[in-house]
């Protein structure tokens, strides 16, 4: 059985994923495996809010090198979810 903290890795720290706070829309990555319901479940019981919209990115890893050595990062998956209106997460608005 996963905790929500297996699911949710961490949250998406960008001007652009602050700017959306005010409208109640929070970005973080994810497992890779997770799917819309399992993410939608971890946040509500994570952080006591109700979920209203899941949206999924699958972002792949860019190829990158240093001098004659090439590596890749990793493939990560990023969801934006949006919180019922007047609902606000307590932890990620201290950020700003």
């Amino acid at each position: 059985m996963k905790t929500p903290f297996d699911i949710i890795l961490k949250p998406v720290l960008s001007e652009k994923a602050y700017s959306k706070f005010a409208e109640g829309t929070y970005t973080f990555w994810v497992a890779p495996d997770s799917n819309k319901t399992e993410i939608a479940n971890a946040i509500e019981s994570a952080f006591k809010v109700k979920v209203v919209r899941v949206n999924i990115q699958n972002t792949l890893g860019k190829n990158k090198r240093l001098g004659k050595f090439e590596g890749k990062r990793p493939d990560r998956k990023k969801a934006i979810v949006t919180v019922a209106p007047g609902q606000k997460i307590e932890a990620l608005e201290g950020l700003i």
